[in-house]
């Protein structure tokens, strides 16, 4: 998923000072037959358990396939507990241990929060979050890398799927007036009127049970729009769909990755698309593989941040078996991935890293729920009579 800033999206409060002990205390890494790797992510939360799940997965496949030149794979497993003080004091104790890199953080509230730690010192080590999606990532350090889009690539994806492939010409947008729905709605409007589409509304809401009748009533008792984007998340958008049947408003309804889940709402939630850079039904062979492996061990099927941290669990094991364990040298070798040397093939497709540590290429999928279920429906066409 790829995961959006719904997740709460703070600034680093600790000082300077405090992060230069923290970096300070930093003792050397010994040389020994494990290589350590830092898992750290909100494992509190229901989001970031199967990102610690897939993580002891992959660990246990390298480390049955011989390792990593022969060295036992070893985790480090930190919670922050989805706050940013917390995230600054995990990154000072990972940075301090002997881990050669560190997979996380999982919310990108927290991943900023963490970034001056990881990236400062004499000896900064490379953090690859598997899902902070926040545009302010990119400018976050030479080594902060992430798997995972930018929540402003889910607006144009959109776009070209309402546009391009369910062939609409008209829509509305009702988007959460935070960093993620300002992020999705600037891309999908700009990208959306580029290809020549009209918008009826484009307004902003509050809180997971948005006050938005006045919005419905409006769209309603004018021109209906042919769909309708929540820039938002999964509450959210129950809400919003719930407030639309009342009015007998039936286009329908896209979102991004925010609403990871919403096909748990059952019927309310039929025929409705959401974007993603993974979903468990992608059909490749990879992925099937993984999904497998991951329902065989948990009785669970992956989200996004599993996916995200099984492709970065295999790509550090290849980058350190060509580069070694030197943090600097795994920094220099990640950095090339894609560039210097060929792209990581994933469950979650083709990594290749841009000069700021994003992936500007990596997929995002269109997702449509059908039965409880999201089916992937990129790059297939799809009619509107399904929705809703």
């Amino acid at each position: 998923m790829a995961l959006s800033d719904r997740f709460r999206l703070f600034a680093p409060r600790a000082g300077g000072l405090f992060l230069a002990a923290l970096v300070a205390a930093g003792c050397q890494r010994t040389s020994d037959d494990v290589v350590r790797i830092g898992v750290a992510g909100s494992f509190s939360d229901p989001i970031g358990v199967p990102m610690r799940q897939a993580a002891e997965l992959a660990a246990e496949e390298i480390n049955a396939d011989g390792g990593i030149d022969g060295k036992r794979v070893e985790l480090v497993i930190r919670d922050d507990y989805s706050d940013p003080d917390s995230a600054v004091f995990v990154a000072g104790d990972l940075y301090s241990s002997n881990v050669s890199a560190v997979i996380g953080h999982l919310f990108s509230g927290m991943t900023l929060a963490a970034s001056p730690v990881y990236n400062g010192g004499d000896d900064p080590v490379v953090a690859l979050s598997p899902s902070s999606s926040s545009p302010e990532i990119t400018g976050a350090g030479d080594y902060t890398f992430r798997i995972c889009p930018s929540d402003l690539a889910h607006g144009t994806e959109l776009a070209h799927w309402v546009r391009d492939r369910l062939h609409l010409t008209r829509g509305a947008v009702l988007y959460l007036n935070d960093e993620y729905g300002r992020g999705i709605r600037q891309t999908f409007v700009a990208e959306f009127t580029r290809l020549g589409g009209e918008l009826e509304a484009v307004d902003p809401y509050l809180g997971e049970q948005p006050e938005v009748g006045p919005y419905l009533d409006r769209l309603a008792h004018g021109r209906p729009p042919e769909f309708l984007i929540v820039a938002g998340n999964r509450s959210e958008a129950e809400e919003i769909l719930r407030q639309a049947k009342k009015r007998n408003l039936t286009m329908p309804l896209l979102g991004g990755d925010g609403l990871e889940g919403i096909q748990e709402a059952g019927e309310l939630a039929e025929g409705v698309y959401l974007s993603s850079p993974y979903f468990p039904s992608i059909p490749s062979a990879a992925n099937r593989r993984f999904v497998e492996a991951f329902r065989r061990k948990y009785n669970a099927l992956p989200n996004q941040p599993a996916a995200g941290t099984y492709d970065a669990m295999f790509l550090l094991r290849d980058v350190i078996a060509r580069a070694g364990s030197s943090r600097a040298d795994i920094r220099r070798a990640l950095a090339g991935v894609g560039s210097v040397t060929p792209p990581f093939e994933g469950v979650t497709g083709t990594v290749a890293f841009d000069a700021n540590g994003d992936v500007p290429n990596q997929n995002v999928y269109i997702g449509l729920v059908q039965h409880g279920a999201v089916t992937v429906v990129d790059g297939v066409e799809q009619s509107v009579m399904g929705a809703r």
